[in-house]
């Protein structure tokens, strides 16, 4: 049973990815935070602005099996497409429900997969893009992919942290919230200074992308 808050068709709007058309599809739940504000003060990660509690978003749902759930995804594909369907698994925290029979079903239905993870759970194999976002000082279990992604400032997870892992792209991405045009100037200049990093901006909300 895989347990989905939400499930929409957009363009990417961060990182490496930025631009690519990709069906998004929101698993609930996450192990770093309930996703209710009364335990916000309790969270490991308490900047998160999602909502991953339930299954009542946009197109969510419980889907019994993995052929359910892809048969499900495939519909929002275009038709006329020649390209593979591009899914990202998201959450909250994918790693929890996210598992080798759904990568192999989405792979056999000729779907290109990526997750986007806190990287602190173990991941199954044969995903074509892993993008990981680590948060504060939790331990991450995956240390390798595709792409790190690092909301920045974070106390507890400074950027030199992370430089060693054998990642192919380093992303710092500034901080939503009041004070992120500050933050942003911030990521500039930690670029400028450490070329190994990237600015990565949330373009989906600075042009109002769903």
């Amino acid at each position: 049973m895989y347990s989905v808050k939400e499930i929409f068709y957009s363009l990417q709007g961060e990182g490496a990815q930025s631009g690519r058309p990709s069906i998004f599809c929101r698993f609930t739940g996450c192990n770093l935070w309930s996703g209710r504000e009364q335990d916000r003060n309790k969270a490991v990660c308490d900047f998160c602005d999602t909502d991953f509690i339930g299954t009542d978003g946009q197109n969510g749902g419980k889907f019994s099996t993995a052929n359910d759930l892809c048969q499900f995804l495939a519909t929002f594909w275009p038709d006329a497409s020649s390209q593979k369907p591009y899914i990202i698994f998201t959450g909250g925290e994918p790693a929890l429900q996210l598992d080798q029979a759904l990568v192999d079903q989405c792979h056999s239905f000729g779907f290109e997969v990526a997750v986007e993870t806190n990287g602190t759970k173990p991941l199954p194999e044969g995903i074509d893009w892993v993008c990981v976002s680590p948060k504060a000082d939790t331990e991450l279990v995956i240390e390798s992919g595709h792409e790190l992604k690092l909301v920045y400032p974070q106390s507890l997870a400074p950027p030199d942290r992370f430089e060693h892992l054998p990642f192919q792209h380093f992303y710092l991405q500034p901080m939503d919230g009041p004070t992120r045009s500050m933050f942003t100037q911030d990521v500039i200049n930690y670029c400028l200074k450490h070329p190994q990093w990237k600015l990565s901006l949330q373009n989906h909300k600075l042009l109002g992308i769903d």
